[in-house]
């Protein structure tokens, strides 16, 4: 079992490993759980092994992050009558934890909440810093607040039941994270498994590099735009696919895009480690896009200041820059990604 201790900007532990159940402290006050009901039998049994008995279930997936299902899940919350000092915990992957941790954090202006991530994306990413949000029609993660977890337990037999693209594109995060920190390990995803010995440690290491990042930048003011790494693009195809296209493999094509980016800026070459990740997940092949079908989504990104879009883009390991850049060398760049993706058989 792994262990590490987030110290800001609000501490909380994160528990990655067989028996991390076992971890929870007891709870004080009320509780209710939030479930996504594919993993309703691991649901239950976080249910019953912290005496949570108020459970509500929906139906994971993107769709979840809507403003509807949002006010469904603050609805139930109300006719409960939870009170301000109630505890929600989150049993799901990305999207419920994004879901789970806004509700918590606007119900009566704030309530504690655990999460309890079933997939590789939600415990790589999306359960550990602090960002919760929902979606709008118009984009991805439009609505949310900064609203941190009083602790994190991540059981790895819940991986066990993912389907195997599910288990793979949560790596692409870790996978990023490794070209971030400049760690080779995290850049070698090929193989593993649900089974792999190594699983437990590769997962805590793509965590630690997060918890580095968003300990110095809990608020997104600096560093932390880091982690946006393959995002923007990625974003942009999640929107313009309607969510067709999930998460983790719409980061792994940003990662190609940016990957041209920082060629072109005269960085490494990193599109090697990045075409590898590609073949290894086998994504579905995306339809012929020019770009500007992708332009109304990403003049939307939130990562906007005043009306300039940055863009994340590594120019060797562990060296990454933040920077507006010229729309000539976005549209090159964006033809020199779809010759990549024909010559991957990823475009159709």
């Amino acid at each position: 079992m792994r262990r590490l201790d987030v110290r800001n900007p609000v501490p909380y532990p994160v528990v990655i490993g067989e028996g991390a159940l076992q971890e929870v402290p007891p709870l004080a006050g009320p509780t209710a759980l939030l479930f996504d009901r594919q993993v309703e039998a691991f649901a239950l049994e976080v249910a019953e092994a912290l005496g949570v008995r108020l459970r509500l279930g929906v139906e994971g997936g993107e769709e979840a992050k809507s403003l509807k299902v949002y006010g469904e899940v603050l609805s139930w919350l109300a006719a409960k009558g939870l009170p301000r000092n109630a505890t929600l915990l989150v049993v799901g992957g990305g999207t419920l934890t994004d879901l789970g941790g806004f509700v918590a954090a606007t119900y009566l202006r704030g309530v504690a909440y655990l999460a309890f991530p079933t997939t590789t994306l939600a415990i790589v990413d999306a359960s550990v810093g602090g960002k919760t949000g929902i979606n709008l029609p118009e984009g991805k993660n439009l609505v949310g607040a900064f609203h941190f977890p009083q602790g994190v337990y991540a059981e790895p037999k819940a991986l066990r039941t993912l389907p195997l693209p599910t288990f793979k594109e949560g790596l692409v995060e870790a996978f990023k994270h490794g070209l971030i920190a400049g760690d080779e390990d995290l850049l070698r995803v090929e193989g593993l498994t649900p089974e792999s010995p190594r699983l437990e440690a590769f997962l805590a290491k793509a965590v630690a590099v997060k918890v580095g990042i968003t300990e110095e930048d809990p608020l997104e003011k600096g560093k932390r735009r880091l982690l946006n790494l393959g995002h923007t693009l990625g974003h942009a195809l999640e929107a313009r696919t309607r969510h067709a296209l999930p998460h983790g493999m719409a980061v792994a094509y940003g990662l190609l895009y940016a990957a041209l980016l920082g060629k072109a800026l005269g960085g490494e070459d990193l599109l090697p480690p990045v075409r590898r990740l590609l073949l290894w997940l086998s994504p579905s092949p995306l339809p012929l896009l020019a770009w500007e079908d992708l332009l109304p989504y990403l003049l939307r990104d939130k990562k906007k200041v005043s009306e300039s879009l940055h863009w994340v883009v590594p120019l060797a390991p562990g060296r990454l820059a933040v920077r507006p850049l010229p729309e000539a060398l976005l549209q090159e760049a964006f033809a020199a990604w779809q010759e990549e993706l024909k010559g991957l058989g990823l475009l159709r």
